[in-house]
Protein backbone atom coordinates (compact mmCIF):
# COMPACT_ATOMS: atom_id res chain seq x y z
CA UNK A 1 0.00 0.00 0.00
CA UNK A 2 3.03 2.45 0.86
CA UNK A 3 4.40 1.55 -2.46
CA UNK A 4 1.29 2.26 -4.32
CA UNK A 5 0.69 5.51 -2.04
CA UNK A 6 4.44 6.85 -2.74
CA UNK A 7 4.36 6.05 -6.56
CA UNK A 8 1.00 7.87 -7.65
CA UNK A 9 1.41 11.23 -4.50
CA UNK A 10 5.49 11.28 -5.15
CA UNK A 11 6.74 9.29 -8.37
CA UNK A 12 4.85 9.64 -10.69
CA UNK A 13 3.77 14.10 -10.71
CA UNK A 14 7.69 14.00 -10.39
CA UNK A 15 8.65 12.01 -13.18
CA UNK A 16 5.88 14.07 -15.43
CA UNK A 17 7.61 17.04 -14.62
CA UNK A 18 10.43 15.93 -15.40
CA UNK A 19 10.03 14.86 -18.83
CA UNK A 20 7.34 17.74 -19.17
CA UNK A 21 10.32 20.40 -18.72
CA UNK A 22 12.42 18.11 -20.71
CA UNK A 23 9.73 18.45 -23.76
CA UNK A 24 9.19 22.20 -23.79
CA UNK A 25 13.25 23.44 -22.42
CA UNK A 26 14.92 24.67 -26.21
CA UNK A 27 17.84 22.00 -26.71
CA UNK A 28 15.89 19.54 -24.70
CA UNK A 29 19.04 20.10 -21.89
CA UNK A 30 18.52 17.36 -19.09
CA UNK A 31 21.31 18.98 -16.91
CA UNK A 32 19.38 22.25 -17.07
CA UNK A 33 15.96 20.36 -16.38
CA UNK A 34 17.34 18.87 -13.09
CA UNK A 35 18.90 22.82 -12.07
CA UNK A 36 15.53 24.04 -12.42
CA UNK A 37 13.41 21.17 -10.64
CA UNK A 38 15.58 20.97 -7.78
CA UNK A 39 15.30 25.05 -7.49
CA UNK A 40 11.13 24.40 -7.83
CA UNK A 41 11.72 21.46 -5.22
CA UNK A 42 14.05 23.49 -2.68
CA UNK A 43 11.71 27.03 -2.82
CA UNK A 44 8.21 23.93 -2.07
CA UNK A 45 10.29 22.93 0.92
CA UNK A 46 11.73 26.57 2.08
CA UNK A 47 9.34 26.87 4.61
CA UNK A 48 9.92 23.50 5.90
CA UNK A 49 13.85 24.05 5.84
CA UNK A 50 13.23 27.55 7.39
CA UNK A 51 11.99 25.93 10.71
CA UNK A 52 14.62 23.15 10.88
CA UNK A 53 17.65 25.76 10.32
CA UNK A 54 15.89 28.23 12.97
CA UNK A 55 15.23 25.43 15.34
CA UNK A 56 19.01 24.04 15.02
CA UNK A 57 20.23 27.64 16.05
CA UNK A 58 17.58 28.08 18.75
CA UNK A 59 18.96 24.80 20.24
CA UNK A 60 22.38 26.09 20.15
CA UNK A 61 21.86 29.49 21.83
CA UNK A 62 20.31 27.05 24.44
CA UNK A 63 23.29 24.93 24.40
CA UNK A 64 25.50 26.48 27.75
CA UNK A 65 21.72 26.70 29.45
CA UNK A 66 21.07 22.54 28.76
CA UNK A 67 25.12 22.10 29.70
CA UNK A 68 24.54 23.80 33.38
CA UNK A 69 21.72 21.80 34.31
CA UNK A 70 23.65 18.62 33.50
CA UNK A 71 26.41 19.94 35.11
CA UNK A 72 23.76 20.82 38.59
CA UNK A 73 22.00 17.33 38.11
CA UNK A 74 24.75 15.17 37.06
CA UNK A 75 24.07 12.67 39.44
CA UNK A 76 20.02 12.49 38.93
CA UNK A 77 18.98 11.61 35.38
CA UNK A 78 14.93 12.04 35.90
CA UNK A 79 15.06 15.22 37.33
CA UNK A 80 17.95 16.45 34.24
CA UNK A 81 14.72 15.43 31.94
CA UNK A 82 12.34 17.40 34.37
CA UNK A 83 14.52 20.33 34.18
CA UNK A 84 15.76 20.02 30.16
CA UNK A 85 11.90 20.21 29.36
CA UNK A 86 11.00 22.69 31.49
CA UNK A 87 13.38 24.60 29.97
CA UNK A 88 12.56 24.33 26.84
CA UNK A 89 8.98 25.12 27.45
CA UNK A 90 10.24 28.32 29.25
CA UNK A 91 12.04 29.11 26.24
CA UNK A 92 9.06 28.02 23.61
CA UNK A 93 11.31 25.36 21.83
CA UNK A 94 10.40 22.40 20.41
CA UNK A 95 13.48 20.24 20.50
CA UNK A 96 11.97 17.98 17.61
CA UNK A 97 11.44 20.99 15.51
CA UNK A 98 14.47 20.42 13.40
CA UNK A 99 14.20 17.00 12.87
CA UNK A 100 10.64 17.13 11.53
CA UNK A 101 11.02 18.80 8.66
CA UNK A 102 13.42 16.73 7.50
CA UNK A 103 10.98 13.28 8.10
CA UNK A 104 8.72 15.25 6.05
CA UNK A 105 10.96 16.03 3.30
CA UNK A 106 12.63 12.69 2.96
CA UNK A 107 9.71 10.89 0.96
CA UNK A 108 10.38 13.64 -1.65
CA UNK A 109 13.75 13.63 -1.82
CA UNK A 110 13.39 9.42 -2.31
CA UNK A 111 11.34 10.36 -4.99
CA UNK A 112 13.89 12.80 -6.69
CA UNK A 113 16.38 9.73 -6.75
CA UNK A 114 14.13 7.17 -8.26
CA UNK A 115 12.78 9.59 -10.62
CA UNK A 116 16.25 10.65 -12.08
CA UNK A 117 17.52 7.69 -12.23
CA UNK A 118 14.32 6.21 -14.47
CA UNK A 119 15.07 9.65 -16.43
CA UNK A 120 17.96 9.00 -16.93
CA UNK A 121 17.72 5.01 -18.36
CA UNK A 122 15.17 6.15 -20.19
CA UNK A 123 13.17 4.55 -18.73
CA UNK A 124 8.94 4.70 -17.52
CA UNK A 125 7.39 6.60 -20.06
CA UNK A 126 4.07 4.46 -19.71
CA UNK A 127 3.23 6.41 -16.18
CA UNK A 128 3.43 9.92 -18.34
CA UNK A 129 0.12 11.79 -18.43
CA UNK A 130 -1.83 12.01 -21.38
CA UNK A 131 -0.80 15.92 -22.14
CA UNK A 132 2.99 15.04 -21.63
CA UNK A 133 4.38 13.60 -24.70
CA UNK A 134 6.72 10.82 -24.62
CA UNK A 135 10.08 12.14 -25.88
CA UNK A 136 10.96 8.29 -26.58
CA UNK A 137 14.26 8.74 -24.88
CA UNK A 138 16.79 10.97 -23.36
CA UNK A 139 19.57 12.74 -23.81
CA UNK A 140 22.36 12.31 -20.87
CA UNK A 141 24.99 14.76 -22.27
CA UNK A 142 24.17 18.33 -20.79
CA UNK A 143 25.58 21.49 -21.60
CA UNK A 144 27.83 20.27 -24.11
CA UNK A 145 30.12 17.90 -22.37
CA UNK A 146 28.65 16.46 -18.87
CA UNK A 147 27.71 13.16 -19.44
CA UNK A 148 24.67 12.42 -16.98
CA UNK A 149 24.83 8.88 -17.22
CA UNK A 150 27.96 8.43 -16.50
CA UNK A 151 29.96 9.11 -13.13
CA UNK A 152 31.91 12.14 -12.48
CA UNK A 153 34.63 12.61 -9.75
CA UNK A 154 34.99 16.30 -10.70
CA UNK A 155 31.47 16.93 -9.57
CA UNK A 156 31.29 14.18 -6.85
CA UNK A 157 34.26 16.38 -5.49
CA UNK A 158 32.45 19.43 -5.61
CA UNK A 159 29.34 18.02 -4.01
CA UNK A 160 31.69 16.88 -1.08
CA UNK A 161 33.40 20.47 -1.06
CA UNK A 162 29.58 21.99 -0.61
CA UNK A 163 28.25 19.56 2.25
CA UNK A 164 31.68 20.96 4.28
CA UNK A 165 30.52 24.07 3.41
CA UNK A 166 27.29 23.70 4.82
CA UNK A 167 28.40 21.87 7.42
CA UNK A 168 31.17 24.33 8.30
CA UNK A 169 28.04 27.61 8.41
CA UNK A 170 26.17 25.42 11.37
CA UNK A 171 25.90 26.85 14.35
CA UNK A 172 28.11 24.73 16.78
CA UNK A 173 30.09 25.87 19.59
CA UNK A 174 32.71 23.83 22.22
CA UNK A 175 30.60 22.76 25.92
CA UNK A 176 30.77 26.23 27.97
CA UNK A 177 30.60 23.94 31.52
CA UNK A 178 34.01 22.18 32.28
CA UNK A 179 34.16 19.62 34.75
CA UNK A 180 32.73 16.24 35.02
CA UNK A 181 29.57 16.62 33.66
CA UNK A 182 31.62 17.96 30.47
CA UNK A 183 32.33 14.88 29.53
CA UNK A 184 29.55 13.66 27.64
CA UNK A 185 29.63 16.89 25.76
CA UNK A 186 32.93 17.30 25.26
CA UNK A 187 32.27 13.74 23.21
CA UNK A 188 29.27 14.78 21.40
CA UNK A 189 31.61 17.94 20.42
CA UNK A 190 34.45 15.66 19.15
CA UNK A 191 31.94 13.29 17.01
CA UNK A 192 30.42 16.48 15.72
CA UNK A 193 33.71 18.08 14.33
CA UNK A 194 34.49 14.31 13.04
CA UNK A 195 30.95 14.43 10.73
CA UNK A 196 31.65 17.50 9.69
CA UNK A 197 34.92 16.08 8.01
CA UNK A 198 33.57 12.66 7.34
CA UNK A 199 29.73 13.75 5.49
CA UNK A 200 32.10 15.47 2.55
CA UNK A 201 34.22 12.73 1.85
CA UNK A 202 31.33 10.10 2.17
CA UNK A 203 29.73 12.77 -0.12
CA UNK A 204 32.52 12.27 -2.52
CA UNK A 205 32.69 8.52 -2.37
CA UNK A 206 29.24 7.58 -3.04
CA UNK A 207 28.91 11.04 -5.55
CA UNK A 208 31.99 9.63 -7.60
CA UNK A 209 29.77 5.93 -7.76
CA UNK A 210 26.84 7.60 -9.34
CA UNK A 211 25.65 8.56 -12.10
CA UNK A 212 26.68 12.22 -13.05
CA UNK A 213 22.83 13.34 -12.82
CA UNK A 214 22.26 12.76 -9.17
CA UNK A 215 25.17 13.84 -8.34
CA UNK A 216 24.04 17.12 -9.71
CA UNK A 217 21.33 17.33 -7.95
CA UNK A 218 22.70 16.64 -4.84
CA UNK A 219 25.25 19.39 -5.61
CA UNK A 220 22.52 21.81 -6.89
CA UNK A 221 20.23 21.04 -3.77
CA UNK A 222 23.35 21.73 -1.30
CA UNK A 223 24.25 25.11 -2.56
CA UNK A 224 20.67 26.58 -2.55
CA UNK A 225 20.70 24.79 1.54
CA UNK A 226 24.24 26.97 1.69
CA UNK A 227 21.95 30.14 0.44
CA UNK A 228 19.03 29.60 2.85
CA UNK A 229 21.07 29.07 5.63
CA UNK A 230 22.81 32.42 5.02
CA UNK A 231 19.47 34.13 5.17
CA UNK A 232 18.08 32.52 7.48
CA UNK A 233 21.39 33.15 9.90
CA UNK A 234 21.18 36.65 8.33
CA UNK A 235 17.63 37.58 9.11
CA UNK A 236 18.53 36.10 12.87
CA UNK A 237 21.67 38.07 13.52
CA UNK A 238 23.76 35.37 11.75
CA UNK A 239 25.40 31.93 13.43
CA UNK A 240 27.62 31.14 15.50
CA UNK A 241 30.39 29.96 13.72
CA UNK A 242 32.31 26.65 14.13
CA UNK A 243 35.72 27.63 15.22
CA UNK A 244 38.84 24.61 15.76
Amino acid sequence: MFSAIFHSVIYQPLFNVLIFLYNIIPGQDFGVVIIFVTVLMRLILWPLSNKSIKAQKSMQGLQPKINALKEQYKDNKEKLAQATMELYKTEKINPFASCLPLLIQLPILMGFYWVLSAGLKSQNFEVLYSFVNNPGTIKTLAFGFLDLSRSNIILAVLAGAAQFWQAKMLPTQPPAVKGEGSKDESMTAMMNKQMMYMMPLMTVFIGATLPAGLTLYWLITTLLTVLQQVIVFKKTNGPAIIKN
